[in-house]
């Protein structure tokens, strides 16, 4: 109606102008280098919305060929809507642009079709959203990797733990990793957190021989991890869902689960894990602050309520060898450990045995 009006009183540039402001696009959430973007996601960037055509991670669009430029943005942005959305429920299934308010207060917006996803750890599917006077930057700690200085183990601890290790095990990698689950290693007492990340580390050791080993070395194994069974199938090939990274993540049903919580196609394209370092460090951490295995809690919790080292043997290995079942692979386990506290300068804490 405005641009009629302006055409009714001749001031033509007028028009031009408002037909310009009405044409621009709204900007898109801004890039962040530590979020993944995967195709048809949109980013904005220097004042433009650019779209992710695969598979990205700290890729600067406008400098990258995997960014599109989809032309400048800056469009009137419109009033917040009203924050009186439900709160997010683990488990329940929610349609893209369903808004929630998650446990700490904030909002978020479903990005796409997902059942349940915890919205600070799933970043492909959920985004902050901007809800009345939630403001637009209190999120950045949950996006943000924190400074390798601020990881409990210092590189040169790292480097002491595993001095023969494999260099696709890249200290880097790790650091980068840590802001899919920012309570790891960062919860509890200094001790706590050192031992935490003495135990995540140990198992790790145990599994690699050493972080030397990216994949599963036993190559006849690999046909065996296909579960046809699930609805989703193996769409990566029958022997491709084999044992990768730091805790040698295998089967494909937590390929599935695993890239559905990280944002990642990790059921069609397993190799990721072999190839990107931080992709790797990532599918460990899923596990170890996610899932119970054969035990009855997360190695994450086993170790911040203090329930000792040998229960995040259970939860990782616990069904072949807790209860007497292979006691030089738990003493392994154990030796890591120990020798992990002792250069971090931590105790070990009760109950190292399963």
């Amino acid at each position: 109606m405005a641009a009629i009006a302006a055409v009714v009183v001749g001031a033509a540039l007028t028009v031009v102008a408002a037909n310009s402001a009405a044409s621009a696009a709204a900007c898109a959430s801004a890039w962040s280098s530590s979020a993944v973007y995967t195709n048809g996601m949109t980013a904005s960037h220097a004042g433009k919305n650019w779209r992710a055509q695969w598979w990205t991670q700290n890729e600067t669009p406008g400098s990258a060929a995997v960014w599109a430029d989809q032309g400048t943005c800056g469009g009137t942005t419109p009033p917040p809507t009203s924050c009186d959305h439900p709160n997010w429920v683990q488990g329940q299934w929610y349609t893209a642009g369903s808004i929630v308010r998650y446990t700490n207060g904030l909002y978020y917006i479903a990005e796409h079709d997902n059942p349940g996803y915890d919205p600070v750890i799933s970043t492909w599917y959920w985004e902050p959203h901007t809800c009345g006077t939630n403001p637009p930057t209190t999120t950045t700690t949950t996006t943000t990797p924190p400074a390798n200085g601020s990881f409990v183990v210092s590189e040169s601890q790292f480097n002491t733990m595993f001095p023969g290790r494999n260099p696709f095990y890249t200290y880097a990698g790790l650091t980068a990793a840590l802001n899919a689950y920012p309570g790891f290693a960062k919860t509890g007492s200094d001790t706590v957190r050192k031992q935490e990340a003495a135990a995540f580390l140990a198992n790790a050791n145990h599994e690699t021989g050493g972080l030397v080993h990216v994949v599963e070395q036993n190559q006849a194994n690999y046909p065996h991890y296909c579960d046809p069974g699930q609805p989703y199938g193996c769409p990566a090939g029958q022997a491709a869902y084999y044992g990768r990274g730091p805790i040698q993540l295998s089967w494909n049903f937590n390929y599935k689960a695993a890239g559905d919580a990280l944002g990642l196609p990790l059921l069609t394209n397993p190799w990721l894990v072999q190839n990107d370092a931080s992709v790797a460090w990532k599918t460990a951490l899923w596990y170890w602050n996610t899932q119970n295995g054969p035990g009855t809690m997360t190695p994450h919790d086993a170790m911040v309520n203090q329930r000792g080292f040998g229960e995040t043997i259970r939860s990782i290995n616990g069904s072949l060898e807790c209860g007497g079942r292979n006691p030089a692979q738990v003493q392994s386990r154990v030796d890591a450990y120990n020798r992990f506290v002792g250069i971090l300068g931590v105790p070990a804490g009760n109950n190292l045995y399963c």
